[in-house]
């Protein structure tokens, strides 16, 4: 695995139960401001491999981004089951429930 998508798998598996991180987010803070649609497809490629809490990375807007019917729904509902509350706009409140990983996790 290259270091972007090492560093990328290790924040993902770091978010907390309740806590949401952007794509963008988490590629910057694996060392790639505009790698948000290399962490897409990072996501979609080892989710299952690496057991990652997939449905804990949305996009810049709060909101959760798979077009596909039955995912999307299980996403909400897994964040949901977790407490983080989806507004009725389908909106996530970032300011709430933002995780920011400490320095040491970031470009590691």
């Amino acid at each position: 695995m290259k270091p972007f998508t090492e560093r990328v798998v290790e924040i993902i598996k770091n978010i907390p139960e309740g806590f949401v991180m952007t794509y963008g987010q988490i590629a910057e803070c694996a060392g790639s401001p505009r790698g948000a649609r290399q962490v897409v497809r990072i996501l979609h490629s080892l989710s299952a491999k690496h057991n990652l809490p997939w449905h804990r990375v949305v996009n810049i807007k709060g909101e959760v981004a798979i077009q596909e019917e039955e995912s999307r729904y299980m996403q909400k509902l897994y964040l949901e089951n977790e407490g983080v509350e989806i507004g009725l706009d389908g909106r996530i409140d970032l300011d709430e429930y933002r995780f920011n990983p400490p320095i040491s996790v970031q470009k590691a």
